[in-house]
């Protein structure tokens, strides 16, 4: 979902709305010769304050899933790192090519993330991500088997590398999380009648006010754009990218 083409396509909608419930309450009062009727503002603050309470409720689950999808990027680093350290408590023999996967694995989580929103190109370095978390579990497995490893080795190894790989399953979930299109549908519907409601209501004035109008529509526009673009941070202005650094850090400091 685009937010900037969305919030533009509102704000037009908001504007034809109110104009086009100005030209209907116009239509009444020529056929009636009567002012719109009072009661039309008790149906216009219901419908107002639905839609505040809709807007409340998206922008506060988008702000925790992005608070959670950063978290999700610390948890990501660490467990790797983790991982990488454990490295040591195996047999000699098993940690050079360990070590050179864990490299090759870090590089392809990184790749991932920077080649968004390109979601074709994510995809690939997601399948090479699961081609080498396959090769590390096999390669630690075996490792903990050899007749040179310690004791216990693999109630300290293994665990690491399964939290390593839940991690990454975490993460992709997390980015396909989101609430149902009808959410959003219902928002911009209700945006459109409120403002359809409400130049119905000022259909008896005779100068029609254009700067409260059009910000109006202004507001209601930027603030479903601001809630697209924390409900899909690698597509607009506001991102996670900086929080990948940490994964960048990682990978500099596997020696």
């Amino acid at each position: 979902m685009h937010g900037g083409g969305t919030a533009a396509a509102l704000f037009i909608a908001i504007l034809a709305a109110l104009w086009a419930g100005r030209r209907l309450g116009q239509g009444v009062i020529a056929r009636s010769g009567a002012q719109p009727q009072h009661t039309i503002g008790s149906l216009e603050a219901a419908v107002f304050a639905l839609l505040g309470l809709l807007i409340a409720f998206t922008f506060s689950g988008a702000l925790q899933r992005f608070d959670g999808r950063r978290a999700q990027a610390v948890d990501e680093a660490n467990a790797i790192g983790t991982a990488y350290l454990r490295i040591d408590a195996l047999p000699a023999a098993a940690q050079p090519k360990l070590r050179e996967l864990y490299r090759a694995y870090t590089d392809t989580r990184i790749s991932t993330y920077r080649k968004l929103p390109d979601i074709a190109a994510a995809r690939g370095e997601v399948e090479r991500s699961r081609a080498l978390q396959a090769e590390i579990w096999r390669e630690t497995v075996a490792a903990t088997r050899l007749k040179e490893a310690r004791p216990g080795t693999e109630l300290l190894a293994l665990p690491a590398v399964n939290a390593m790989l839940d991690i990454t399953t975490v993460r992709l979930a997390a980015t396909q999380m989101h609430p149902p299109t009808i959410i959003y549908a219902m928002l911009i519907a209700l945006a459109v009648a409120a403002a359809l409601l409400a130049g119905y209501q000022q259909a008896g004035e005779k100068d029609y006010d254009w700067v409260h109008k059009l910000g109006f529509a202004a507001i209601v526009a930027f603030t479903v754009y601001v809630i697209l673009d924390i409900e899909y941070p690698r597509l607009g202005f506001v991102r996670i990218d900086a929080i990948d650094q940490l994964l960048v850090d990682v990978r500099a400091s596997m020696q």
